[in-house]
């Protein structure tokens, strides 16, 4: 999650000031046997209970991390847990998109991505790298498009949140790149990157406080 977001700031360097959700992924393939309760709850989007249970607390815990040091421990343990896979196929796949992104060969990792989502389409981090190649690639709408289905499946994304914040704000969005920066906030109090966007858009946005 903090990976993508890293990306997004990386790559808005030179690109400078430059200057959205409907889905349309095939169904996931029927198993040919009955899923397992957990395999069953991912295919569906849910996370499993205990899974869920371990997120809510992780979460909770984000939120009112004393310092950014005890953050970034709670923030890697939610990415860990929000990147679980059913499937071997997909897992290989991811690893081959990595491989095709480090090496810039933007359309291959696109056409290796596309699988995954085929395979998994609630796969949150396939969607999260395809975004950030389509906003590698210069593509903005499809990276926000992307960045929407994440928070769409999981709406305390605060990595997702934060690049819908600097591509808004890119294409001269403002007013949606402060609303998302906020949302991004509100989850991950103590991410510095954002909470400084966040004075910044919203003294152009709303003005000086009286």
């Amino acid at each position: 999650m903090r990976a993508l977001f890293a990306v997004l700031l990386v790559a808005a360097a030179p690109l400078g000031a430059t200057g959205a959700l409907a889905q349309n992924t095939p169904e996931t393939p029927a198993a040919t046997a009955p899923a397992a309760p957990a395999a069953e709850a991912a295919r569906a989007g849910t996370p499993e209970p205990d899974r869920a249970k371990r997120l809510d607390a992780l979460f909770a815990a984000l939120k009112v991390a004393p310092d950014e040091e005890s953050a970034k421990g709670i923030a890697e343990r939610i990415d860990v847990a929000l990147t679980p896979s059913d499937s071997d196929t997909a897992d290989l796949l991811m690893g081959r998109a990595a491989l095709a992104l480090q090496a810039k060969d933007f359309d291959l990792a696109l056409q290796l991505l596309d699988g995954v989502i085929r395979i998994e389409p609630d796969h949150l981090e396939a969607w999260n790298k395809r975004a950030t190649v389509f906003y590698l690639k210069q593509d903005f709408s499809d990276a926000l498009a992307d960045l929407r289905q994440v928070v769409a499946r999981e709406p305390r994304h605060y990595g997702a949140w934060a690049g819908i914040a600097i591509i808004c704000k890119e294409l001269g969005d403002e007013k949606h790149a402060l609303e998302a920066a906020r949302n991004a906030l509100a989850i991950y109090p103590r991410l510095d990157e954002v909470e400084e966007m966040e004075k910044t858009l919203s003294i152009s946005v709303e003005g000086r406080p009286i």
